[in-house]
């Protein structure tokens, strides 16, 4: 089993860590991760209210199968490096690095953190899209886990205009699921911007799902069935996984590296994609 099929991310909701309410609401929704947003979503004026506010969270409340994340402040910011030291023996399962250009950024939070939770990238401006391949390689001895599409930023600074297929974006997006599929890790496509629209959110999820992400970062709870919907397999590809997997466990296909079925040449890598799928399903059903 994959990195990527070892525990559903199909949804990852940012949450500001400077809203109580939202900190009491995270436990009771229906994402796989909840990311608690130290960073973007939290006032220069607040963020060691918000910090203390995290630590509490964590610690005071049941999380069940929900990931815990803490999304902390850049390396360059005068809160980054107490976000690290205050996360250091946390009870929390991943930190989420902003604005990740190269793999220095990753091992200075492994040492700060020390041995504990694994580390999410963002990756979000042109020296990290440049460096994607050394981040990626860095993966194994820092702990990296996830790698992270932040794509306002990115369009930011390519000083591009998205829309709603993203097609800017493209080149970036296989770049960041080809890294880390390289280093068996985790890749999440970025947020959509719109809330109130299902229809849109809905094709957003849904392509974010066949360029190959594993899941989606959302900002908003209205997002999170969407994600969950597109990020998980099909009935109907759950099915055809398992014909696969009975049809190469049957005697006379034990020594064959393709055979027939339904009409079909179907071949072991197809039967590796169909064992990851199931997975993946079973994974999804016992949190569920």
């Amino acid at each position: 089993m994959t990195a990527a099929a070892a525990r559903p991310r199909r949804s990852a909701l940012f949450l500001p860590a400077s809203n109580q309410r939202a900190l009491v609401k995270a436990p009771t929704l229906d994402c796989d991760a909840v990311i608690l947003d130290l960073e973007d979503s939290v006032a220069p004026a607040v963020k060691p209210d918000a910090r203390g506010a995290v630590l509490m969270g964590l610690a005071a409340r049941s999380w069940g199968t929900r990931e815990r994340v803490v999304r902390v402040n850049g390396a360059d910011t005068d809160w980054g490096a107490d976000d690290l030291a205050a996360l250091r023996g946390a009870p929390l399962d991943a930190v989420l690095l902003p604005k990740v250009d190269g793999p220095a950024t990753l091992h200075a939070a492994r040492a700060a953190l020390g041995e504990g939770p694994a580390l999410w990238a963002m990756i979000e401006t042109c020296a990290g899209v440049a460096a994607l391949r050394a981040i990626a390689a860095a993966a194994r001895e820092t702990g990296l886990a996830a790698l992270v599409v932040g794509p306002n930023d990115l369009a930011r600074e390519l000083r591009c205009t998205p829309g709603e297929d993203r097609a800017p974006l493209w080149p970036i997006l296989t770049q960041v699921v080809l890294a880390a599929r390289l280093a068996d890790i985790v890749a999440l496509d970025g947020v959509t911007n719109v809330i109130d629209d299902a229809a849109v959110i809905e094709r957003a999820c849904a392509q974010g799902a066949r360029w190959g992400f594993d899941g989606k970062t959302l900002i908003h709870p209205a997002q999170i069935a969407a994600a969950n919907r597109a990020f998980a397999p099909s009935a109907e590809a759950v099915a055809r996984a398992a014909r696969i997997v009975a049809a190469f466990t049957l005697p006379e296909h034990e020594a064959s590296g393709a055979i027939r079925l339904e009409g079909e040449m179907v071949e072991r890598l197809h039967l590796a994609e169909a064992e990851r799928l199931l997975a993946l399903d079973r994974a999804v059903q016992s949190r569920q």
